[in-house]
C-alpha cells in the first residue's frame, strides 16, 4: 500500500521566521507526520526576512518559471527549496520579488499592514495549488496554518474542483488568532475571484462589514483544527455551528506532545475518506 501523502502550507515556520504559534506547530507537525509513515511535502512563502545562505535555500529550476495572475496582471513564481535542519525534510519556498522581497513580513516599521497582503495571499495561495500541479503529486491531505492561507480551501472546492490530482483531497484549516487578516478592504472580493470566481463564491469570507478569512476557510474545508487557544468570537461561533470534524485547541509547549492528537485527527479524515 502506497503512503499517504500530507501537504502542509504554512505562512510561517520556525527556524526560518519569528517563533509564533503558527511556526512552533508548522516545525514540529511534518516532522512527526514523516516519521510516522505518511509522505510530507511543506511550502511557505520566500519572505525577505530569510536568511537565503543561512538556511541554504536553492532555486528549484524545473519547478520555476510560471507566471501566477493576480487582479490582471502576470508575476514570476520562482521555487526555492532547504533542507529542514536536524530532519529529512524539505521545505519549498514560494518566492516573487514584488511581494515578498521586503524587510518585514506581514507589516511595516509601524506595524501597518501592508497596502497588498490581499495580493499576497493570492499569488500565494494560487501559487500553492498550481507548484503542487508540477509535482504532479496528488495529496491525500492539505493542511493549512494561518489567514495567509485561507483561500486554499476555497480554490480546491471551486476553481480547481476538476483537476484530477485534487479529486480525493481532503482539506483541513487550523485557525489563528487573527493578526493581520482583518485589515483587508472590500477590493479582496475582486482580487481573490480567480478562475471566473464569483462574488457569491466569495461570500463566505465577508460577515455584512468587512472581510473574515478564517469563516470563509471554515466554510469550506472538510475538518478545522483550533490552533490557538483564543480565536475571535465571530470565528469560534462560525466553528462550532457547522457540522464538519473540529479537533478542539491543544496546549502546545513546543515539545510536541499534541502531535499524536494531530496525527489522529488527519488519519481520521483519511479514514473517511476511504467510507464514502
Amino acid at each position: 500500500m502506497s503512503k499517504k501523502k500530507v501537504l502542509l502550507v504554512t505562512q510561517e515556520m520556525h527556524p526560518y521566521t519569528a517563533l509564533t504559534e503558527v511556526s512552533k506547530i508548522a516545525r514540529k507537525l511534518p516532522q512527526f507526520i514523516q516519521d510516522n509513515g505518511m509522505e510530507i511535502r511543506v511550502l511557505m512563502p520566500r519572505f525577505g526576512t530569510i536568511n537565503e545562505r543561512r538556511h541554504r535555500l536553492h532555486e528549484v529550476v524545473r519547478l520555476s518559471g510560471m507566471n501566477i495572475i493576480v487582479d490582471d496582471d502576470d508575476f514570476p513564481l520562482i521555487i526555492k527549496v532547504a533542507s529542514l535542519p536536524e530532519a529529512r525534510m524539505q521545505v519549498y519556498f514560494l518566492d516573487n520579488e514584488d511581494f515578498f522581497q521586503r524587510k518585514h513580513v506581514f507589516a511595516d516599521d509601524h506595524n501597518v499592514p501592508f497596502d497588498d497582503n490581499a495580493d499576497r495571499m493570492v499569488f500565494f495561495c494560487k501559487g500553492v495549488i498550481e507548484t503542487v500541479k508540477k509535482f504532479g503529486w496528488p495529496p491525500d491531505i492539505v493542511h493549512c496554518h494561518g489567514w495567509m492561507t485561507s483561500l486554499i480551501p476555497l480554490y480546491l472546492k471551486t476553481a480547481y474542483k476538476t483537476e484530477p490530482l485534487f479529486q480525493n483531497t481532503k482539506v483541513i484549516y487550523s485557525v489563528y488568532e487573527d493578526t493581520f487578516g482583518k485589515a483587508l478592504n472590500e477590493q479582496f472580493v475582486s482580487k481573490a475571484s480567480i478562475n471566473n470566481l464569483t462574488e457569491q463564491d466569495l461570500k463566505a469570507y465577508q460577515n455584512g462589514t468587512g472581510i473574515v478569512l478564517h469563516k470563509g476557510a471554515i466554510a469550506y474545508c472538510d475538518g478545522i483544527i483550533i490552533g490557538s487557544e483564543s480565536v475571535a468570537d465571530n470565528v469560534f461561533s462560525a466553528v462550532h455551528g457547522i457540522e464538519k470534524p473540529i479537533l478542539e485547541h491543544q496546549d502546545f509547549d513546543g515539545d510536541g506532545e499534541v502531535m499524536p492528537s494531530y496525527m489522529d485527527f488527519l488519519q481520521s479524515l483519511i479514514t473517511e475518506e476511504v467510507r464514502e
